[in-house]
């Protein structure tokens, strides 16, 4: 609480500025808002739910690629972490395709799976997966090898590795890419919304630009850094839970 009230602080002397500046003429309102109209806009848009169904539909797409991501990162660089050599064979082949922007397949993706959910969520998974991918093969490779030898003395199966051993050691790290791809699966969705998909956050942000709607345009702003900030806060708790919760297993 102490820190939420701290970090708050430059926040909110920043919409007091703004606010002053504006009604005494300092700012113009052709491209900007008051904080007052920007917090009429937010209440009258979640009043209406028309805030709650978009910021649903940003979710769903950006949740449901970062999970396809994170399963699919998380295997993939434990294998390539587990073995270097399928890490150097695959290696160029990754590091050719990671710098390519994931907005760049919207046009591919809209003629595989046309506008919805699973159009936005294929984008996002592409960006999620290479931070997530990256990060578990340094975590993997920073395990204790004894640990590793342990298993292998022991025969445990691969999925039994990673669940007692692998995800356990490597998983404070792990989470630090999986907050990052957090942040990139919102970016990525919303960029969607705004490009091509007809959903979601950023398609309302796109109407409420084009109706000339600057209070709500700058409210849907301002909520995707609180949902934002949430979404990572949750993040680092559950880290931080399943890596208690391993310990206490072990």
């Amino acid at each position: 609480m102490r820190r939420l009230l701290l970090g708050s602080i430059a926040p909110v002397l920043f919409l007091g500025v703004w606010e002053m500046a504006s009604r005494t003429g300092l700012l113009t309102l052709e491209s900007l808002s008051r904080p007052s109209d920007i917090f009429i806009a937010w209440y009258h848009a979640l009043l209406d739910g028309s805030l709650l169904i978009a910021t649903y539909q940003t979710f769903e797409a950006a949740l449901l690629g970062l999970a396809f991501a994170a399963v699919i990162g998380i295997l993939c660089g434990t294998v390539l972490g587990l073995l270097p050599l399928v890490e150097r064979i695959t290696g160029p082949t990754i590091e050719a395709l990671r710098p390519i922007p994931a907005i760049a397949f919207m046009p591919l993706a809209l003629m595989m799976f046309g506008f919805g959910v699973t159009l936005e969520a294929s984008i996002v998974a592409y960006a999620c997966v290479w931070p997530i991918l990256i990060v578990t093969v340094a975590a993997v490779r920073a395990i204790e090898p004894r640990l590793l030898d342990v298993a292998d003395v022991l025969e445990m199966p691969f999925w039994k590795q990673m669940w007692t051993i692998i995800l356990p050691a490597a998983f404070a790290r792990i989470n630090v890419g999986l907050r990052v791809a957090a942040a990139i699966s919102l970016v990525v969705a919303v960029t969607v919304e705004i490009v091509l998909n007809p959903r979601g956050l950023g398609y309302r942000l796109t109407l409420a630009s084009q109706e000339l709607k600057i209070g709500l345009m700058y409210a849907q702003l301002v909520w995707l850094c609180v949902v934002g900030y949430l979404l990572n806060a949750v993040l680092r708790n559950v880290g931080t839970g399943s890596i208690t919760l391993w310990g206490s297993a072990r």
